[in-house]
Order: structure tokens, then sequence, then C-alpha cells
């Protein structure tokens, strides 16, 4: 799911990562996506630090209370280092600054969701473990 503001980067960010054979769909608000969300799954948020409404931030942190496994990479245009360190302490996968370079962008979207199927696994083998 893309969640951001500006039409113009919502469209062509879900066009790319469609060309790239994922599903996309986009969003312009943290509530948005937090009410898509209760309908269907997602792998990945790529979600905008500035959003109308609640921010970037408050959305995230409502995320990780209500999908603590959801892979979430922050966007900005105007990040700053301690944006990009409160999301990571808010569980961000990455943070990716504006203006987006098609190959970080799909690098850092493969990454975040290997890395959050990886975590998945090994918690459900720890699971069978156990038993």
């Amino acid at each position: 799911m893309i969640v951001d503001d500006e039409k113009g980067i919502r469209q062509s960010l879900a066009g790319v990562l469609e060309d790239e054979g994922f599903v996309a769909h986009a969003v312009e608000s943290g509530e948005a996506c937090l009410e898509l969300l209760e309908r269907r799954a997602y792998d990945c948020i790529l979600l905008d630090i500035w959003l109308p409404g609640i921010s970037g931030i408050e959305t995230l942190a409502r995320l990780r209370d209500l999908y603590s496994d959801l892979a979430v990479v922050m966007i900005s245009g105007h990040g700053t280092i301690e944006t990009a360190v409160q999301a990571t302490k808010l569980g961000a996968f990455d943070f990716i600054e504006k203006p987006l370079t098609l190959e970080k962008t799909l690098v850092t979207v493969r990454n975040a969701i290997r890395q959050k199927r990886l975590e998945a696994e090994a918690a459900q083998l720890r699971h069978q473990l156990i038993r």
C-alpha cells in the first residue's frame, strides 16, 4: 500500500510496483490507510511522513499497535535525521528520502517483505520446537 498525499506520487509508485508484479493500492491519508487495513492485508506499506489529518509518524505508531508484523517503509521529502530516528524507533523498516529512485524503492520494498517473511517463518519454527 502507498500512503501519500501527493496524487502523482501515489500513481507513479503504484504503476512502478504493479509493473514489477506487486499488487498496489494507494491512499491519501493515514486514516484511509488504517481503514483499508481493516478490510485487506498488505505485506508492505510505503508511508509518507507528512500527511493531512494524522501524520505518518502517528500512523506508524498505530500500525505498530495493531499490525506489529507489517513492514513499513517511511518516505519523505522533508525528513530530518530526528524524524528518521523516531520512525526507526517506532519500528519502521527503512526511511527513504524523496525524490524516490526506482531502484532504491524496489530494493527496499523487496527487502522489507523478505525480512518480514523470514521473521514469520522463524517464529513459526520456534513455536513448532516448543511443542
